[in-house]
């Protein structure tokens, strides 16, 4: 038996989320709804511009990897993460938190910046849910090869890979290593494609990452719309068998689509009031991954991969309490 159901590589984050109108991202020349990498001095001007607006996250790791692992864990799965941190106060309490809700990762590694900054993330929310992000990665910039355990990997089931790591040429090759361990070792690999922003700007480093076949592949309709270059779901569907083994496609409001590798499954959706978007297909994909890796098939992993994300965007925050998840499998009779 492997010790881990799911090892995770991606950015370690700190973020803020703040309540926006639309007129303030146009004034602040920001496109909504994308994630958009700017650095530190422009993040700083962005929050000075936003003083005085409701501040709604306490502080708390983050990352998109970070925040699927960090539900998987909370369900009752077991799992690692690697990632990079600077050598500073929300360096510590980057890797502190995480072991908190139960993710091993690695001591403070040598590799640590320890003139750098742990890495930031801006989360705007507008009225109508919709999140939009400005990331300022810091000291995960830098995150390598060198930031791999792999014995961690070769002892889990699944490695999962956010699409994010493709914009770092170091961060791009970390997780293509990362891959060819687990392929090496007959660990299953999952990626997401993590932003439409993502599938636009780097289709050939995603291609890299996702190797001859990826055997679980996450996206949203309009990521999996942008991959096969189409506006029609069900030809973006057929696209997506030609790289992944099985996937998941978020539809938002409309509940999900999965497939099995045989099968496609209509996921019917849980109507709830949506406050905040963010941190929905993070959810989505830790409960689906805690669903399968706990023997669950695929329709009832994304019933209950739908309900967690349900949740989660009727509340502030990419992350729910420990209790909360474990409510949410009580209501689908799984614990």
């Amino acid at each position: 038996m492997k010790r881990y159901h799911v090892y995770g590589l991606g950015a370690a984050l700190v973020d803020t989320e703040i309540e926006v109108s639309d007129r303030d991202l146009a004034a602040m020349g920001v496109e909504k709804g994308l994630m958009t990498l700017v650095d530190d001095q422009r993040q700083q001007q962005l929050l000075d511009h936003l003083s005085g607006h409701l501040v709604h996250s306490r502080r708390a790791c983050g990352g998109s990897a970070a925040n699927s692992i960090i539900g998987l864990s909370q369900f009752g799965g077991s799992a690692f993460y690697s990632c990079r941190v600077a050598a500073d106060d929300n360096g510590r309490f980057y890797r502190e938190d995480m072991r908190a809700a139960g993710v091993d990762c690695p001591p403070r590694a040598d590799g640590d910046d320890s003139n750098g900054t742990t890495g930031k993330c801006l989360v705007m929310i507008t009225p109508d849910a919709e999140r939009t992000m400005n990331t300022f990665l810091g000291a995960s910039a830098g995150l390598s090869m060198a930031d791999l355990a792999p014995q961690a990997i070769a002892d889990s089931e699944y490695l999962y890979l956010e699409g994010y790591l493709v914009t770092s040429p170091d961060g791009r090759a970390a997780a293509i290593a990362a891959r060819e361990m687990a392929e090496r070792n007959g660990v299953k690999t999952a990626l997401s494609f993590s932003d439409p922003g993502i599938v636009a700007h780097f289709r050939d480093g995603l291609r890299d990452m996702l190797g001859e076949r990826i055997d679980l592949l996450f996206c949203n309709s309009h990521e999996a719309m942008s991959w096969a270059q189409t506006d029609d779901l069900e030809q973006a569907a057929a696209a997506l068998k030609q790289i992944a083994n099985t996937f998941a496609i978020t539809l938002g409001a409309d509940g999900a689509m999965v497939y099995d590798g045989t099968q496609t499954h209509a996921i019917e959706p849980f109507a709830v009031k949506a406050v905040d978007t963010n941190g929905a297909g993070d959810m989505f994909a830790g409960a689906f991954l805690y669903g399968i890796t706990r023997g669950l098939d695929f329709p009832s992993a994304g019933r209950l991969a739908s309900l967690a994300a349900a949740t989660v965007v009727a509340n502030y925050g990419p992350r729910l309490q420990r209790a909360q998840q474990q409510q949410l499998l009580a209501q689908l009779g799984l614990n």
